[in-house]
């Protein structure tokens, strides 16, 4: 936690893609920020000291956190539209062909069958 703090103190910008929020929130750098983190994990940051989100991705000041690894794209497309410019970003992202299509709209719990989300907590559970 101690490398956390000291790195944040002096990055351009801080991020994290998925639970990484988590160790950002344990090391105090979330504290009183908007934050995501993965479904499964996003109401942990409250205790983190963090206002926890369902967003894709959330930028606060130089501290941008995005949800599952999916958002972790998003995220980097919104940091090389802030360093570089929107149409460099764009261009990145024709460069990789971003152009996401998911075969089901299962991708948040929100638009995923209930049964599918249990399904996930289950095995998330199990895991543990």
């Amino acid at each position: 936690m101690e490398w956390i703090r000291a790195a944040h103190a002096s990055t351009r910008w801080t991020t994290s893609v998925c639970t990484g929020s988590l160790l950002l929130g344990a090391a105090g750098v979330l504290q009183g920020m908007r934050a995501t983190s993965h479904w499964l994990h996003v109401e942990r940051l409250r205790a983190l000291g963090a206002e926890p989100t369902s967003e894709r991705v959330v930028e606060e000041g130089k501290v941008l956190t995005a949800a599952g690894v999916s958002s972790g794209i998003d995220m980097a497309l919104r940091l090389a539209a802030l360093e570089a410019g929107e149409e460099v970003a764009q261009a990145i992202q024709l460069a990789i062909e971003y152009d996401p299509q998911p075969p089901f709209d299962a991708g948040s719990p929100a638009s995923a069958p209930r049964h599918v989300v249990e399904l996930v907590r289950a095995a998330a559970r199990d895991a543990a």
